[in-house]
């Protein structure tokens, strides 16, 4: 019986010491990936790094959180085409490279547009999150967000950072009109708000998050299933998932359509419109997914259902995007 149990021991521990090398092996992967899909897919004409998600009829929406995710409907989308990941650093820098473009967070802003402001807050720049000692309620974003000239998508922390170490995180500081730009040079285009939800969703039926109904599930590293918030936000980040801001993509268990990051990391920014009676969001497009900013007291919205306006005009530290592609664009 005692060799016995020393077997067992010895079986369990070299189980354990194996297990722990394929986490620390995908956490490399993750970490050392270069930003830029390889190879082609199967199908030559379709962009590297796509996966073909089948059309079909779901569910959209959901009854059970915020206002603005209902009513639920029955939506249909066709196939098409989709990133597995958001668009990293490495990708926008080869399209920056190879057409000279300048996103919204790196253009002066025009005088006659914003007669309001002097001269130096119409320098470029863009919202960047700094986190506070101590708030007063959570209804004033002011109190954690500020506008920093010199912020942009090459200095995502404000003007003092670089994209040292990044090309493999999601680029952010994103507005509309860059995304845009960057798809139709990539051949490709946002998704629709409902595409972009079938997609998170993997196939599951009426699940509240990517992985199932369980908020608190955990990967097999113990961790959370997604890079969002754990704590008291905005004081208290535990980093109960490794990060305090972006990860690199790929760094969480997939949903299962194979796709990264459909919930936290950054928010998505969609093709559609913001709509909803309850609230005057005119001209604002519908980012979906959420980010590392969303915790269960504020935010709540690393959920496929969830949705929150942003504006076309300026970027956020914790905005970024992916796109598909679809048959019809050959």
């Amino acid at each position: 019986m005692k060799y016995v149990t020393q077997f067992a021991i010895r079986f369990i521990a070299l189980a354990l010491i194996s297990w722990a090398g394929c986490v620390q092996a995908q956490n490399r992967l993750c970490q050392s990936y270069v930003g830029l899909p390889a190879g082609k897919s199967p199908s030559s004409k379709v962009p590297a790094g796509m996966v073909a998600i089948k059309g079909g009829r779901f569910t959209m929406g959901s009854d059970r959180f915020y206002p603005e995710e209902r009513p639920r409907k029955t939506v249909e989308v066709s196939s098409f085409y989709i990133q597995q990941h958001e668009v990293t650093n490495a990708q926008f820098e080869a399209f920056v490279k190879s057409t000279g473009y300048l996103t919204v967070a790196e253009r002066t802003l025009d005088a006659k547009q914003f007669p309001q402001l002097s001269e130096a807050q119409r320098k470029p720049g863009s919202l960047v999150f700094r986190q506070p000692l101590k708030v007063n309620g959570l209804n004033d974003v002011s109190q954690w967000w500020s506008w920093q000239v010199g912020a942009s998508w090459q200095h995502p922390d404000g003007p003092d950072s670089d994209l040292r170490d990044r090309a493999n995180h999601p680029v952010v500081h994103i507005a509309f009109e860059d995304a845009m730009a960057y798809a139709k040079w990539a051949g490709q285009d946002l998704p629709t708000e409902a595409e972009w939800e079938f997609a998170a969703r993997g196939g599951l039926v009426d699940a509240d998050y990517t992985w199932g109904n369980d908020k608190g599930q955990r990967d097999k590293q113990g961790k959370p299933m997604a890079n969002h918030w754990q704590g008291n936000f905005p004081l208290q980040d535990l980093k109960e998932d490794g990060y305090h801001g972006s990860a690199p993509v790929g760094c969480f268990p997939p949903n299962g359509y194979g796709l990264f990051d459909m919930a936290g990391n950054v928010w998505e920014l969609t093709k559609d419109d913001y709509v909803d009676p309850r609230n005057p969001y005119g001209g604002m497009k519908v980012a979906k997914g959420g980010s590392f900013l969303c915790s269960d007291n504020f935010c709540g919205r690393y959920r496929p259902a969830a949705r929150t306006p942003h504006g076309i005009d300026t970027g956020m530290q914790h905005v970024g995007f992916r796109t598909i592609w679809r048959s019809a664009q050959r």
